[in-house]
């Protein structure tokens, strides 16, 4: 208080700060009681399908996007918001399915969200991702394209994940079958996938079908474990729990790891899950932990402590032998991974002579895949770990034509970097989903290399970086890969020759 008995002007600004907050809690209130409920489209027809896996239904002059709609589908569709050129919704009913779909393998199908395609035939799939390509190209490119290469499939469309990653909750998700049957569930704790859009949400899992057996048993086994002995599972809002996340990697070599995480620092209970998991699972390659107690499930920034085995697993390619540790990124579809680098590979054109620089070369997989037919390789990387690994896996296979560099891309190659290693004849690069970053691109067109392979996960962003790039190079090939089976994602690769 002042002087004058009167708030001072510090709480006073802190009391009409609340009484704002309380006026605009009022208001929306009062709109949202007065706002009124979205329509059910009844008998919409799912013409086709669209980007991010959703399908689309053309009412009248408005588009509506729905999740897990198959073309030929007459849907009844419940709007859930609406602007002024599109709506989307949820299918309430479906009135007739269309010809394609077909029954959904997993019992999980509509609310875990991992594998929003699983209604479509795989071949259907396959033309939308195609279709998905093309469209971004032509449409956000706007350059000269050649005839796009017919998608490369994967052969295996089911258990073809080798790193699945699980949380562990107190809460978990519970479906609307269960809480509209009035039966009480005590019992909240679960294991398995965040509820898409919703952090603090985990369905829990029976069987994933996109990894083999292992996986699922090991899942299981923890979850029923921590459930007998009273363990605490993790309080994704509240932050606290012992049993937190468990990452599977199961390699093509018949080699696996685990790498459990605890949300709270208990020795002899780690020790005991752990013991437990051992002997549960004897022929574990790789048995490690992690103790984290920060807010986020990343491990990049954490200690990982090995608790048995070896502290890696390897896969295999061509004779090659790659280490993948906990922190290690490769390709999750190890087979399909095989037939995408053979296509960067080709689109290189390599003759033996050449010096390439792979861009986001990761754990140097792809440096690693073609330094057999080059000079030499230089690879950049932003993440250290990674090109600890890098440099490893040439050790390990005997390549000593290959060099690693960590850093940001943006920042390690340039000018002065170039001058340093040499004018690359070819450039690979397989940037994250967000592309390029603008500097990158004007130092790639600096560099000017005969050719770029350029390898994407995310083609909207791969046609806008293909764009900055036409003013030199023009793309005379295509090759689109099929990575994910049962998702909207996919690879391509677009090969660059140098306009002369």
């Amino acid at each position: 208080m002042d002087e004058t008995g009167r708030p001072n002007g510090v709480i006073a600004s802190v009391i009409r700060g609340f009484w704002l907050i309380l006026q605009r809690i009022k208001k929306e209130s009062e709109v949202s009681r007065k706002r009124k409920p979205y329509p059910v489209l009844e008998g919409a027809a799912i013409s086709d399908v669209a980007a991010e896996g959703n399908a689309i239904a053309r009412v009248d002059d408005m588009v509506v996007f729905v999740p897990y709609g198959a073309p030929g589908d007459i849907v009844d569709i419940q709007i859930t918001k609406k602007r002024k050129s599109y709506a989307e919704g949820r299918i309430a009913r479906i009135v007739k399915p269309g010809d394609v779909r077909i029954a959904p393998r997993c019992g999980h199908f509509g609310t875990c969200g991992g594998c929003r395609w699983q209604h479509l035939p795989y071949d259907v799939q396959l033309r939308c991702k195609h279709r998905q390509v093309a469209d971004a190209l032509v449409r956000i490119a706007k350059i000269e394209l050649p005839e796009i290469s017919p998608i490369k499939g994967s052969e295996n469309i089911w258990e073809y994940r080798n790193k699945m990653e699980y949380t562990f909750s107190n809460k978990r998700w519970l479906t609307a079958e269960q809480m509209t049957s009035g039966v009480e569930i005590p019992d909240r704790d679960g294991a398995g996938f965040h509820i898409p859009g919703a952090f603090d949400k985990v369905l829990d899992i029976d069987c994933c079908h996109l990894q083999g057996r292992f996986g699922n048993d090991l899942r299981n086994f923890v979850k029923d474990y921590g459930i007998r002995h009273g363990l605490s599972f993790y309080d994704l809002r509240g932050q606290a729990g012992l049993l937190r996340t468990l990452m599977v990697r199961m390699a093509s070599t018949g080699e696996t790891m685990a790498v459990m995480c605890f949300g709270e620092d208990d020795p002899e209970a780690v020790k005991a899950v752990m013991d437990a998991i051992r002997s549960a699972f004897p022929d574990i390659t790789s048995l490690m932990y992690v103790i984290n107690l920060k807010v986020n499930d990343t491990i990049t920034d954490q200690e990982v402590i090995l608790h048995s085995g070896r502290g890696y697993i390897e896969e295999e390619m061509e004779g090659l032998r790659f280490r993948i540790g906990p922190k290690s990124f490769y390709q999750t579809n190890s087979r399909q991974a095989y037939e995408l680098y053979k296509v960067v590979r080709d689109f290189a054109g390599l003759t033996g002579d050449e010096l390439v620089y792979d861009l986001y070369t990761g754990t140097g997989t792809i440096a690693n895949f073609v330094s057999r037919k080059v000079r030499k390789v230089v690879g950049i990387e932003y993440v250290p770990e990674a090109i600890v690994d890098a440099r490893i896996n040439s050790s390990v296979n005997g390549i000593e034509n290959t060099v690693f560099y960590a850093g940001d891309m943006k920042d390690v190659l340039n000018a002065g970097f170039i001058g340093r290693n040499g004018h690359p004849d070819v450039i690979i690069v397989d940037p994250p989903r967000a592309g390029m970053h603008a500097d990158v691109v004007q130092v790639i067109l600096d560099a000017a290399p005969r050719r770029i392979v350029y390898v994407s996960c995310n083609p909207a962003t791969q046609a806008r970086d293909l764009a900055l790039l036409d003013c030199k190079y023009k793309a005379t090939a295509v090759q689109p890969v099929d990575m994910f089976p049962h998702t909207h994602h996919v690879e391509n690769v677009v090969r660059l020759e140098r306009r002369d």
